[in-house]
């Protein structure tokens, strides 16, 4: 049974991306301000990432740019091939893993950098505080109840929108950096914070 939900969710992601419904290497803006506001001060020379249902890359690609080693874990094949063009195209090189995450193990203490935008698997939650190594910086933005009640079409699952400050809840044991939740637009919540 659970060969056939990783099937589903494997071709699923796979016509999405082929598709181009998400089809795009910009990084997303918050990124851009927590590099600027934490990442950066934090780590100057670049260090090691690992972007979680990092898609296309374009994010990690981003990084790449800017000398962080960077491993991407996703579950489609269409992402990956999309992924590796186009560093190649930009002159980087990423570590492109695909993977099913309900059976991905990061490891302990291997990344500086932890980035996870738009997926939510709440029992990867203390596996990624487990990869960070000490000092490293959980980077984190997905879409909150108020986003499926403006727009309820954009998420399949129920169970993929995040509760009332359930991140800041959930990472307090890190040194929480910055937390924002939004009602306006799309209802999504950010958060940067830091193992001790």
């Amino acid at each position: 049974m659970r060969d056939n939900v990783q099937e589903d969710e494997r071709q699923n992601w796979n016509r999405r991306y082929q598709e181009e419904s998400h089809d795009t290497f910009e990084p997303d803006p918050f990124l851009l301000n927590a590099y600027d506001d934490f990442i950066r001060p934090t780590f100057a020379k670049g260090g090691t990432a690992l972007d979680i249902a990092g898609g296309m890359g374009r994010h990690a690609i981003w990084l790449a740019e800017l000398r962080w080693k960077v491993t991407v874990v996703d579950i489609s094949e269409v992402a990956f091939e999309k992924a590796q063009r186009k560093a190649e195209e930009r002159g980087v090189k990423i570590d492109f893993l695909v993977r099913d995450l309900r059976s991905f193990d990061p490891g302990e203490e291997k990344y500086d950098l932890v980035l996870v935008f738009f997926y939510l698997q709440r029992d990867l939650y203390p596996a990624l505080v487990k990869a960070l190594k000490p000092g490293g910086l959980l980077v984190y933005k997905t879409y909150t109840e108020e986003h499926k009640t403006k727009h309820a079409k954009t998420v399949r699952h129920p169970e993929y929108y995040l509760q009332e400050n359930e991140l800041l809840h959930t990472f307090l044991r890190l040194r929480v950096l910055h937390y924002r939740e939004t009602v306006e637009e799309k209802g999504v919540a950010e958060l940067v914070a830091q193992k001790r």
